[in-house]
């Protein structure tokens, strides 16, 4: 099943050049996952009382162009895919007359809430949502290769902003912190995002980040050097 809610740019929602930020663009992408769980029937409050929840695992994210506020936009999402206990699900953003700003690929794993493991899907977690054709679009792989040498920058602490309703940092928090350290001019038309563990508030998140001419990845790790997440940006 195909999930869309259409809407306009807001001012709150660009930076500075009067455009759709690359976080903003998330933004609607996560939020249209959510509206289609509620429209399902499979919503927080129901996943809440199963002690489940979805944590996104990969995103790749591909911008063909940012919009500017006040620009009519719908965004749409479905899954094409679930196995064990991965979900599988396309994004994409399109302007009122069908151009195509923004698609996305996405990984999600299915969590126990009471013991922080990943759990087997069933008819109940999935049915609801249907599967669709997968979007046609150039796949990158899941995980994402770590230059050998990187350069480590300051440390910074996981504060209450950071954290969304599964008590830990929400995903497109750590975009936002890894997008703090690119270079001024650096443009983005793909983001991809590997997500290894959540940190949580009062954790210290300590960065490190290796520049090329058309490519910048950045880790963000815990004080004993395990990554919370990895993030590449072109």
């Amino acid at each position: 099943m195909k999930y869309s809610f259409g809407g306009r740019v807001r001012y709150s929602e660009i930076g500075e050049n009067g455009l759709l930020t690359l976080p903003g663009v998330l933004n609607y992408f996560q939020d249209c996952s959510t509206f289609q769980s509620e429209e399902v029937g499979l919503g927080i409050s129901v996943l809440k009382d199963w002690k489940r929840f979805w944590v996104l695992s990969a995103w790749q994210v591909i911008v063909e162009r940012y919009p500017a506020m006040g620009e009519e936009i719908r965004t749409s999402t479905w899954a094409y895919g679930f196995r064990g206990f991965m979900g599988f699900r396309n994004f994409t953003m399109d302007t009122a007359d069908g151009e195509r700003l923004a698609y996305a690929n996405t990984f999600w794993t299915y969590i126990h809430a009471e013991n922080g493991f990943p759990v087997k899907l069933t008819e109940r977690d999935t049915t609801a949502y249907g599967i669709e054709e997968k979007l046609d679009m150039d796949y990158a792989p899941r995980k994402i290769a770590l230059p050998e040498e990187m350069e480590k920058k300051e440390y910074f602490l996981i504060v209450k902003h950071h954290i969304d309703t599964n008590h830990h940092v929400n995903n497109g928090q750590y975009v936002q912190m890894a997008m703090e350290l690119l270079p001024d001019d650096f443009r983005i038309s793909q983001m991809r995002a590997e997500y290894k563990k959540a940190a949580l508030l009062g954790d210290m998140v300590v960065p490190y980040i290796h520049i090329e001419e058309k490519k910048c990845t950045v880790l963000l790790c815990d004080e004993a050097q395990k990554p919370y997440a990895v993030v590449e940006f072109q």
